[in-house]
């Protein structure tokens, strides 16, 4: 099989896609400019302003992406290419794009709240509270985590570090070009993504050498700041600029496949068991995540995302176009390594890790465009940075998130009676960067991290369920939604229960009160989600 073929075949799908389950979607939840999103309705400047299309794709996109639709198929691809290839093509088409579409325009619907709204909204305030307190939860690890990550990076390799300050810099000059100086958007893109690029060759000239520990500080004082400056003048233009460093790596890589046209020698598929994987089911569905469905993307798509919309109508490309384009994005990881016989892609996945490993494909790919004239060693190089600028995007995004869903757990229905909890989102902010800085310097971060895959599927799972209540509320057909929630609830209730076994095996105590608890709070709110339902279908009966 060539590789040419299959990531043509996965792109024309993903157009079609596209243009035609898309286009169901927009006309299953009435899509349409002619309502007014929370941008302009409720606009504050701070969270809650307007966004050009392509800005907002870019900061969407690079908030989901992160090293999720990169690291899933490679480690998942020990089951072979066609498990993965397929789940991705699938799972991207019918769930994930689904998934993070349907989030965005349920939440613009609802003021630009989160999914915790919507759920109290039609199930109950309960349900809203434990999935508030889950999601935050979930977000301080991913703080905690990618605190580390990005640190040890820096660490390791000082010249992403001083371009990654950089490129905070340069994100400032571009928002107040782009939103005061009101300078044209092409223009400013053209000049902002040379001055990023110029940002990584001034990084290797002058390596900035800090401890872990110092790094760790520093990332935990940017965070805050970017989770309570303006989204304008920071974070939406930091991740629309660093989008294109994923975009470029993408289009070398795809334009690199075509010169090299590499022949897939991974075993089609191997074992129905693998290793620490587990089984093929439930394993494969929760490793990929990113590349064909994640919770995470809920939780940025109803949080940052809806808030920044100008058109109803810029939900499709946004929501599920940044989907399909993830999509292509674990096509390629894929393909990266599927060239290497599955012995010599274990050992080097085993040695090196997924990150190295494709990022030696791709540069592989990359040399071998002969206009390009790219060196093998400098491709690498280029791809290892863009996976770790990704690192930080998802690290500064969900602090933000996390922000916001403390303070949607105080919130009160009479406005007047707020609490300081939620309207000064600078005490938010520090609470929340204190719980994430107290389980970073923990020492527990990477013990508890194996749950994460779970959780993030379960996320996914009850986002899929609240948007099913709420379609069936409008008196819709919720079977586009409702057989991917049965889908995810049967993959995470599976691993959960599997993390549960074996975590007892190994007397991890800790990681199997933690998969108890995820499996108690997933039945919890689907029992009362069914009864809803139920509720609402004896309703239409007795009508008719």
């Amino acid at each position: 099989m060539s590789g040419v073929v299959l990531i043509l075949f996965a792109m024309i799908m993903f157009i079609a896609a596209y243009r035609f389950y898309g286009g169901f979607i927009s006309k299953k939840l009435s899509v349409t400019n002619d309502n007014k999103t929370p941008s302009h309705t409720m606009y504050d400047g701070v969270d809650y302003c307007p966004a050009k299309t392509p800005v907002l794709l870019g900061h969407h996109f690079a908030s989901i992406a992160g090293a999720g639709p990169i690291v899933g198929p490679i480690i998942a691809a020990s089951f072979g290419w066609v498990p993965v290839y397929l789940w991705v093509l699938l799972g991207a088409v019918f769930i994930g794009g689904v998934h993070d579409y349907s989030s965005i325009v349920a939440s613009i619907r609802h003021k630009g709240k989160s999914i915790g709204q919507i759920i109290e909204n039609y199930i109950g305030q309960k349900g809203k509270k434990l999935f508030l307190l889950f999601a935050w939860s979930t977000l301080i690890l991913v703080i905690a985590v990618f605190t580390i990550i990005t640190a040890d990076t820096f660490y390791a390799i000082p010249s992403s570090g001083t371009s990654s300050l950089l490129f905070m810099i340069l994100a400032v000059g571009f928002g107040l070009t782009v939103y005061r100086y009101k300078a044209p958007l092409w223009i400013s893109s053209v000049i902002g993504v040379t001055l990023l690029f110029f940002c990584v060759y001034l990084g290797n000239i002058f390596p900035i050498q800090l401890s872990r520990e110092t790094w760790m500080l520093i990332l935990l004082a940017y965070v805050f700041v970017a989770s309570v400056t303006p989204v304008w003048i920071l974070l939406q233009p930091r991740d629309y600029l660093n989008s294109y460093f994923l975009y470029s790596l993408m289009l070398g890589g795809i334009v690199g496949l075509f010169f090299t046209m590499p022949a897939v020698h991974l075993e089609p598929v191997t074992n129905f068991s693998v290793g620490k994987l587990g089984y093929l089911f439930p394993a494969l569905f929760v490793t990929v995540a990113c590349g064909a469905i994640s919770g995470f993307h809920s939780i940025v798509g109803s949080g940052t995302t809806s808030k920044q919309l100008d058109k109803e109508t810029d939900a499709r490309i946004v929501g599920y176009g940044g989907m399909l384009i993830e999509g292509v994005l674990a096509v390629l990881s894929l393909l990266s390594v599927a060239s290497l016989d599955q012995q010599h892609f274990l050992e080097l996945l085993n040695t090196k890790g997924a990150v190295a490993a494709f990022s030696t494909g791709i540069a592989n790919f990359m040399h071998n465009i002969p206009f390009l004239g790219i060196q093998t060693e400098h491709a690498v190089n280029f791809a290892a940075l863009a996976v770790s600028a990704f690192a930080l995007t998802s690290l500064d995004t969900a602090t933000r998130l996390s922000r916001y869903s403390f303070q949607e757990f105080f919130e009160v229905k009479e406005k007047d009676n707020q609490n300081i909890l939620v309207k000064n989102r600078y005490v938010a902010t520090a609470i929340t960067v204190t719980f994430g800085a107290a389980l970073t310097f923990s020492g527990q971060t990477m013990a508890i991290w194996p749950v994460f895959g779970s959780a993030n599927q379960l996320l996914a799972a009850i986002a899929l369920l609240a948007l099913t209540v709420w379609i069936a509320h409008l008196k819709l057909n919720y079977l586009f939604t409702l057989i991917p929630m049965l889908f995810m609830f049967a993959v995470t209730l599976t691993s959960l229960v599997a993390l549960v076994y074996s975590n007892l095996l190994l007397q991890n105590f800790t990681l199997t009160i933690i998969s108890l608890l995820l499996f108690v709070l997933a039945v919890i709110l689907s029992s009362q989600a069914y009864q809803v339902l139920r509720r609402n279908g004896k309703e239409e009966a007795f009508a008719k």
